[in-house]
């Protein structure tokens, strides 16, 4: 439906109930887009009411997740057209001095009210609305991972443990402008986007890295089971080992199809991420050396054969520069992502800790804004290289 230009004929006529004559005539006229919908000819049925100045003020609001057996009509509503589509359905109602449209789809509702005055369109727009959304979800704040670890005694063995982890909504902020940004298109990743099997985050200690791998956990686990190997230097010298840890375990395994289902049928398995933590010696530019075959397992394990027919990322975190990793890591086509996590900008750092007092010209790191928050100020000699205890974020 759409507003045309003011005409002198053919326009939108209100009808004189008392005498039964059409009184003035309105400077535009009404056009259905699509004449069989109902629910557009409701919409001009409302909107016709507001624009002749009959009701002429107006109340709108939009719901998300609805409750089912909600109306979205106010006590004493008189119901006069109902107009139900593919997936949405439409009511217009009305009352004493007001009008009501609630039109209902799968994700939410508009309601909009047209009244006499603008306090007795409030007023039923409360009506109508009161209680119809359901509470939002509270996301789980805990999420399972899987633990790696090699046993003499026992070999290859995994353990699982609820690890908290923040929504990225709260998490954002605890990184800079461009960092965000590409972990917007991360987090949002899912198993038909997927290219290249490797995830690298890279830069100082104390920026928020692991940190970034939690939330990532917890955006992710709804297709995804995360493990992190504990003792990556040893995964990828002992065949046996990274055998185990390749093929895996399941948190959930593949249930039998139940009897009205094909047999043969089975659930797309769960894609696997593997962590590997400052993994600095193993994939920098002299790792080929330095670590033997270790660095050509890994690359086997994201593109090789070792890789084919398994649904298995790797995540690496490293404090190394860019510059400094080997370029067989890095090529492109092999990385899904690859971000380099750096500082806060003294704006961006100020307006996290709510005061730019004590913060370095150049910013901080998210794990130096928490010391400034406990009141601890940062080294004067500058960012520490060396990551302590506590940096590791």
């Amino acid at each position: 439906m759409r507003a045309c230009p003011p005409v002198t004929d053919h326009g939108f006529m209100r009808p004189n109930h008392d005498t039964g004559r059409q009184e003035d005539t309105l400077p535009f006229r009404f056009v259905v887009n699509d004449p069989n919908s109902p629910g557009e000819v409701i919409d001009t049925m409302l909107i016709a009411r507001f624009a002749s100045g009959e009701l002429p003020y107006a109340r709108s609001r939009r719901l998300s997740q609805v409750k089912d057996h909600h109306t979205l009509l106010p006590p004493g509503a008189e119901v006069q057209r109902t107009a139900h589509g593919s997936d949405d359905r439409t009511v217009l109602a009305t009352g004493n001095n007001w009008a009501i449209q609630s039109r209902r789809w799968r994700f939410g509702a508009q309601v909009t009210v047209v009244a006499t005055t603008d306090e007795i369109a409030e007023q039923v727009l409360k009506q109508a609305v009161d209680g119809a959304e359901e509470e939002p979800r509270q996301e789980p704040s805990q999420v399972t991972m899987g633990f790696w670890h090699y046993s003499p005694a026992h070999g290859s063995v995994r353990t699982t443990r609820k690890i908290s982890a923040e929504s990225w909504t709260a998490a954002r902020r605890n990184y800079s402008a461009p960092v965000a940004t590409a972990l917007d298109t991360l987090l949002a990743t899912s198993p038909d986007d997927i290219s290249g099997r490797l995830v690298l985050l890279h830069g100082p200690p104390g920026t928020g890295k692991t940190s970034a791998l939690r939330t990532l956990a917890r955006a992710w686990r709804e297709w995804c089971q995360v493990d992190c190997v504990l003792d990556p230097e040893r995964l990828f010298n002992d065949v046996g080992y990274l055998m185990d840890v390749a093929i895996g375990e399941e948190d959930d395994p593949v249930t039998a199809a139940s009897s009205d289902e094909d047999p043969d049928d089975e659930r797309p398995a769960r894609w696997r991420l593997l962590l590997l933590e400052d993994c600095d010696e193993l994939i920098r530019g002299g790792a080929k050396d330095a670590a033997g075959q270790a660095l050509s397992r890994l690359l086997n394990l994201t593109d090789g054969l070792l890789g084919q027919g398994r649904n298995v990322l790797v995540g690496i975190t490293t404090n190394e520069d860019l510059e400094r990793l080997h370029p067989a890591v890095v090529r492109p086509g092999r990385c899904l992502a690859r971000v380099e996590v750096g500082r806060l900008s003294h704006r961006e750092a100020a307006d996290w800790l709510g005061t730019a007092e004590g913060v370095p010209r150049d910013g901080a790191t998210l794990a130096e804004l928490y010391a400034l928050r406990r009141g601890i100020p940062p080294s004067p000699a500058g960012p520490s290289t060396d990551p302590g205890p506590g940096l590791y974020l």
